[in-house]
């Protein structure tokens, strides 16, 4: 089986098309711009390329993609890949990992051995600037507050909690 050899550093142009993929999620140019000035930052770590897969939430590509298929080439005649880039993800406000370059080269890395230990520059997600922004830390936490407000506007209530059928409704047992 061939082993995936790795660039030092990732290519000139896996920084661009980082920044196209992320101007699908992020449409703030100045703050897309910043992001791939923290990539071309950051500093190299290694992750295992089913835990990119998994983290990424992402299916894995047939072997037979374009893409795929020319990195395994690569593989296979001893040519190294690019470094990949990533956004990491946050599972508390329900973000998976996000890779902004490199998806095939994960894919054909994984086809070659899923255990392939593949150099990554990974930058954290930028935390929201206002607490409105923030999205709740966990669900039941948000389900809580959602039903303490339901019952503090709902007529007749009176501002009080609601009765004990309804409180089961908005509230059901873990």
């Amino acid at each position: 089986m061939a082993q995936v050899i790795w660039e030092e550093k990732p290519d000139a142009h896996d920084y661009p098309a980082a920044s196209d993929y992320l101007s699908l999620l992020v449409a703030e140019s100045a703050l897309r711009a910043e992001l791939v000035a923290q990539l071309l930052a950051a500093p190299v770590a290694h992750y295992k390329a089913k835990d990119l897969l998994r983290a990424s939430q992402l299916a894995l590509l047939t072997a037979d993609n374009v893409h795929v298929a020319t990195d395994l080439r690569k593989i296979r005649r001893g040519r190294p890949l690019s470094p990949v880039l990533l956004v990491r993800g946050d599972l508390l406000r329900g973000f998976p990992l996000q890779i902004a370059d490199g998806y095939h080269r994960v894919c054909a890395s994984y086809y070659t051995d899923e255990n392939t230990n593949i150099p990554c520059r990974m930058i954290d997600l930028p935390i929201p600037a206002t607490p409105s922004a923030r999205v709740p830390r966990t669900p039941r936490k948000a389900a809580q507050k959602a039903a303490q407000s339901l019952s503090a506007r709902r007529p007749g209530t009176n501002g009080h909690a609601a009765a004990p059928a309804q409180e089961a409704r908005l509230n059901p047992p873990e």
